[in-house]
């Protein structure tokens, strides 16, 4: 099933996403935390990128066709651009086929410091591009609401945006943010500028103090005066930090809701718990 169908429905979309494990942990010690996110029923579930290495077939393929085949839940399979080649992503791409994998989030993916990046493939655009050319791939994108951090200003970011959607992203799914209003912000500056496609937004729920110490300083997503509150009061009991943390989260999402947002993705951290308290509170919103 091609995702994008999905924003037919006149409901609200509601997706999670999912990591493979380390390289040093077996791909197996994953799979009870996948089947109970999975047994939540989102309308679906990405898994974020995993090359592999030492021959071995990329990890978020062998995840994305678990939860799909014996999980009964649509996948989407990310893939970076990088630090492949052409050949790298065929490789990908034909593997994703033979799996029956038709949905993929197109990313350029980040920065290693030390790694001279690949030359086929500059931007994220790029790769939709290309992949929009090698196959009946479903291909989402990626979206900055507070503004990619390479960006030289907003203007560049939604015109940059606009590429992607040019060539070939059929949705968007938006990095995480703390403040709505920042959000809203952001879908005015996509409209105008001419971005029609749905845009789901990113929500994580914070669960710990060094989570979302570790997510602001690789996104640079802001910290509103409330929920700055929130980490100051909880900072030395993490089980109440985890729960504010999810009623915030639950919050942030009655309000997206309420204001008509094409759908929520939920950043789980493959975490059952938290996917499942924040299921069950908005479920009847859905």
């Amino acid at each position: 099933m091609k995702i994008s169908s999905l924003f037919n429905s006149g409901k609200t979309v509601f997706s999670f996403e999912v990591f493979p494990p380390k390289k040093t942990s077996p791909i197996e010690s994953v799979y009870g935390k996948l089947e109970e996110i999975s047994a939540l029923k989102p309308d679906f579930i990405s898994v974020t990128y995993s090359a592999g290495g030492s021959g071995s077939k990329s990890r978020t393929c062998e995840i994305a066709t678990k939860i799909k085949r014996d999980f009964g839940v649509e996948s989407v399979a990310h893939l970076t651009c990088i630090n492949s080649t052409k050949a790298d992503i065929d490789r990908n791409l034909a593997l994703f086929k033979e799996n029956g994998i038709e949905n993929i989030l197109a990313l350029r993916g980040d920065r290693v410091e030390g790694v001279e990046p690949q030359k086929d493939f500059t931007y994220a655009s790029d790769l939709c591009r290309y992949i929009a050319s090698q196959g009946d791939f479903d291909i989402a994108g990626a979206c900055y609401p507070e503004v990619h951090s390479e960006a030289t200003d907003e203007v560049e970011d939604i015109h940059n945006l606009r590429k992607k959607v040019e060539s070939g992203a059929s949705h968007l799914i938006s990095q995480l943010f703390f403040d709505n209003s920042v959000y809203y912000r952001f879908l005015e500056r996509a409209k105008i500028a001419g971005v029609n496609v749905p845009i789901e937004a990113g929500i994580m729920p914070v669960t710990s103090k060094s989570q979302i110490e570790r997510m602001v300083s690789m996104c640079g997503a802001s910290l509103p005066a409330k929920f700055a509150k929130i980490m100051q009061k909880y900072d030395t009991r993490p089980e109440a930090l985890r729960d504010a943390g999810i009623a915030y989260a639950v919050d942030q999402i009655v309000d997206l809701i309420a204001h008509g947002v094409d759908g929520i993705h939920l950043y789980t951290m493959n975490n059952p718990y938290v996917a499942r308290k924040i299921t069950e509170a908005v479920s009847s919103l859905l």
